[in-house]
């Protein structure tokens, strides 16, 4: 991907006729050079997706007024119409949440650090502190916010945590393997900005320890699921999915061994798709323009 600055347009309303004409029209007015574009009629719900990216320097508007004029046009096109507007060269902001298991924070953390993500990683916070240490490594904050073990009692934890993760104004917040189930009042809160990773091939295996279920349904495939988080556990919109194929001769230990290669590469695709504004939701599905 080019790192020449970027304006992201992205739509979603009831298909009809003259939609494409109508932003690309816009578009041109201004002057701007279209650089990518994707399009998606879903049939079966009557939607469409767009998403365009335009070279911000054939413009010669800033992105808030760009707001203000494509708004006009959004409204024209229909009062259903879902959309947005983002500049590429606002760096954006992740926060992840671990607890004990390391694997997918060490890929992050070197991802962020290699310049792959297209965001900072300012803070990780973890309900256990094993994973401090590496975290200050890469001179990255480290937040410990215990979690009792009766889940009746985490309400106060779930409260440090909002405060915690809301004082850094994240674009996303990652559940890097972070083994709590997050209230309903936190889910819809960070709602589009939450994503999971599930060490399954969702809708396959929700819930906990799911490579033991695996193995003991004998599956000859296992895999990971990056979702965005909703009340319904491990059942949000999907934003990527991959596999590995086992056989009989694997125990649950190899299983959850290569499992951790699949996560990892799901979830940095996943939040660099998340990042990137590649991903549209409507309902409980996504349309990922990756």
């Amino acid at each position: 991907m080019s790192h020449a600055s970027r304006y992201v347009v992205t739509l979603g309303c009831p298909d009809r006729t003259g939609i494409v004409a109508r932003i690309a029209t816009f578009l041109a007015d201004l002057g701007g050079s279209i650089v990518e574009a994707a399009y998606h009629a879903d049939a079966d719900s009557g939607w469409f997706f767009t998403r365009q990216a335009v070279d911000a320097a054939s413009i010669d508007i800033g992105v808030d007024e760009l707001r203000e004029r494509f708004a006009t046009v959004a409204a024209e096109i229909g009062p259903d119409t879902e959309w947005a507007v983002h500049d590429s060269s606002i760096r954006k902001r992740v926060v992840l949440l671990v607890s004990k298991e390391g694997h997918c924070l060490h890929d992050l953390l070197g991802r962020a650090a290699g310049g792959e993500l297209p965001a900072t990683i300012d803070a990780v916070i973890g309900n256990h502190p094993d994973l401090e240490a590496v975290t200050r490594a890469h001179g990255t904050p480290f937040h410990h916010v215990p979690f009792p073990s009766d889940p009746a009692e985490r309400g106060p934890s779930f409260a440090q945590l909002r405060e915690l993760v809301d004082s850094y104004d994240p674009d996303a917040v990652v559940l890097a393997r972070f083994m709590q189930v997050l209230p309903e009042d936190l889910c819809d809160h960070w709602a589009g900005r939450a994503l999971n990773i599930h060490h399954s091939f969702l809708p396959s295996f929700v819930g906990a320890r799911p490579y033991h279920q695996a193995f003991a349904r004998g599956v000859k495939l296992i895999g990971a699921t990056c979702h965005y988080v909703t009340a319904e556990l491990d059942a949000g919109p999907i934003v990527e999915q991959d596999v590995i194929r086992v056989d009989h001769a694997d125990a649950v230990s190899d299983m959850v061994r290569q499992g951790r290669d699949i996560e990892k590469l799901v979830l940095a695709r996943g939040l660099r798709w998340h990042l990137e504004d590649r991903v549209l939701v409507h309902g409980r599905k996504t349309v990922v323009f990756s």
